[in-house]
Formats: structure tokens, sequence, C-alpha cells
């Protein structure tokens, strides 16, 4: 038995490629299947993260575990959905070769994050994750809408998403991803990661995305209402609001909620920020049923 006083071994590139091999596992782009080979790597995420002894984490997308390994060794109790079954069958098995004294504070779930309703056990407190890049913004709005108790997170996706998610009002890369997520959190940018740290290695650069979970904007709206308002400004970007809402509400009924709401209906979606999206969404729900726009 090797020993784990020290905490868990982590996987490197033979490691992973021994457990893939055992498996006959070939990794597929349309599950996003790049596994982490670089123990640094991992280390790097958890440290960045800032979870500790009294975190429950939930990971997406364990795959053979390297990411797991390293969680386990710091935090209480770590839930890992996984979409795929061979993959979700081995973790176990893996965590109990390699981090045997920490196995019971793993739970694996099998199934696809986008579809999960709830999660087993005592709330979870973090995200932390090397996201499949194809899904990782509708995965991450989902579990942060899906799940209260997430006090913060730290994500890898694709450094295009990243940047995306991290944007501010007049960025370039600030768009649909950028607004949903502010409903939630503070976003920031945490970092680069290099392709060499992945098997296969990935043909785009990595980002690191760190957010602080905050009470969502007061309003009178929903929240399935103001995200459609932003879907829309964002639908066709040259486009100014005043004709890009119109797929929302009628012309009229636009230019005055834009007046109401003090937005400019000249300007285009991606100089607004949250704040903005909901007084515009107050505005219209209210003229369409019957009273003054606020």
């Amino acid at each position: 038995m090797p020993d784990t006083s020290a905490g868990p071994r982590l996987l490197g590139p033979a490691a992973v490629r021994r457990l893939a091999a055992e498996l006959d596992l070939r990794p597929t782009k349309q599950r996003g299947q790049n596994f982490v080979i670089d123990a640094n790597t991992v280390r790097r995420i958890v440290r960045e993260s800032g979870v500790g002894a009294d975190d429950v984490v939930v990971e997406v997308g364990p795959g053979l575990g390297s990411l797991t390994l390293a969680l386990l060794e710091v935090v209480r109790r770590v839930v890992a959905i996984e979409v795929d079954d061979l993959l979700a069958g081995r973790l176990p098995a893996t965590v109990g070769e390699f981090a045997p004294q920490r196995a019971d504070r793993l739970e694996v779930v099998l199934a696809d994050a986008l579809r999960v309703t709830d999660v087993p056990g005592p709330g979870p407190t973090a995200l932390v994750a090397n996201l499949p890049y194809n899904v990782s913004v509708p995965v991450l709005l989902h579990l942060m809408a899906l799940l209260p108790s997430l006090e913060r997170g730290l994500v890898m996706v694709q450094a295009e998403v990243a940047d995306r998610l991290a944007a501010g009002p007049g960025s370039r890369t600030y768009g649909v991803p950028s607004v949903k997520a502010a409903w939630f959190a503070d976003v920031r940018r945490a970092g680069s990661v290099g392709r060499t740290v992945f098997w296969p290695a990935p043909n785009v650069d990595s980002g690191l995305v760190a957010w602080v979970r905050r009470e969502p904007p007061s309003t009178t709206a929903t929240r399935e209402q103001v995200f459609a308002v932003v879907d829309a400004a964002f639908a066709q970007r040259r486009k100014a609001l005043r004709g890009a809402l119109r797929t929302v509400a009628p012309a009229e009924r636009v230019d005055a909620a834009l007046a109401a709401a003090g937005v400019d209906p000249l300007a285009r979606g991606e100089s607004l920020g949250i704040e903005d999206f909901v007084r515009i969404t107050e505005s219209l729900e209210s003229l369409e049923h019957g009273g003054d726009a606020r």
C-alpha cells in the first residue's frame, strides 16, 4: 500500500495514459474530453479556488480524476458529475488506488450537468471544474441558478470564453455570457493555462475564471424575463437597442421603456450593465400590463 499520509498521489502523464488504456478510452471532441496530465496545474486550480476543509465541492466532468484527487486532498466532500458512464464507473476505483484514505469523501453522480435538478448531500459551497469546453457557459449558468448554496467557484474554460465571462460593459469581448454571469456573481479572470498540460492537447488556449456569489439585482422582473431582454439585445450586435428589442416588444413600448429606464435608444447592448437590463425589463413588463413605465 502506498503511503498516503502526505496526501493523495496525483495523476501524471503515465498514469493518465495507463488509465485510458485500461478503459480502451479514446477521448472525444464531442464531450470535450481533454484530460489534465500535470499535477502542478491541478494543485494551482485548487489553490486559486480558495477551497478548504469545510467546503463541499461540485466538480463537473472529472474525467479520469486528475482534479478530483487534488480536491480530495483539501476539502470535506467532492460531488463529481460525469456524463460518461465508463469514466463515472472507474473514478471510485481510481480514488481508491491513489487516495484510499479519502475515498469516503467522494460521491459520483452519473448525469448530464446541464440536466441535473439537484445534487445529493449537503448544499455545495463551491464549484471547481475543468468544464467541458463545448458546453462550459450553459453548464456554469445552470449550476449557478440551480445551487444557491454555491458561494464561489473557479473553472477552467476556453481562453476566449474566460475573457467573455469576465468582461465588463464596453469591452470588445463583452456579451451575453458576461451579463448573465454578472446576475449571479462578481467574475474575474484568474490566469491562463497552456495546451501542453492536457492529453490530448487541445487546439485552443485555456483560461481560469474565478467568481464570488453576490445577491442578484433587486427587481420586480424575473431572471428569465431579464435574460430574454439580454438575449434580444445581443442577437444582432450592430443594432441599436430600439431596433434589437423589437423582437420582445412593439416599437412604441420599447421606446417608452428605454426612456423610462434612462437608456439611450441608440445605445447597443455591449454598453449596458446588468442593472441597466433590469431597469429596461421592469419598464417593459410594467407597460405590457398597463402600468406606468418605471
